[in-house]
């Protein structure tokens, strides 16, 4: 008999934020065109503010991580005005994060790096 796999779910990924007024989270916008998965890693395109999937490449903004989607988002026929970004003072797991393909592990460490100077911390998990 097949073994059954459930998708990832917000339990899966997000294992402690700052409760007090939801600080931990921002509601942002997806940029029309984007299909983002729970716990990819994002960037903030600086000529619109709008959420892309991080780019270490790219010079738009979304070199710099601005923090992990806390959902799924298809953005695909227009931009997503609902989103919600875990944007400071969290803890994820690493197995639910969800990096560019690709990304070399130099590139991978400065992100990391610099989502814990955002007060988010990605820990090992099963």
């Amino acid at each position: 008999m097949p073994s059954i796999r459930e998708p990832l779910n917000l339990g899966d990924l997000l294992k402690y934020e700052e409760e007090t007024l939801r600080y931990s989270r921002d509601q942002v916008t997806v940029a029309v065109g984007e299909v983002l998965e729970l716990g990819a890693v994002v960037g903030r395109a600086t000529a619109t503010t709008q959420i892309k999937r991080f780019d270490p490449e790219a010079a738009d903004g979304t070199e710099v991580p601005a923090g992990i989607l806390l959902d799924s988002v298809d953005a695909t026929g227009a931009a997503f005005p609902d989103a919600i970004l875990l944007a400071r003072h969290g803890i994820v797991a690493s197995s639910a994060v969800v990096w560019p393909e690709g990304i070399p592990a130099p590139q991978q460490a400065v992100a990391i790096a610099a989502l814990e100077a955002r007060g988010i911390l990605i820990r090992q998990s099963a």
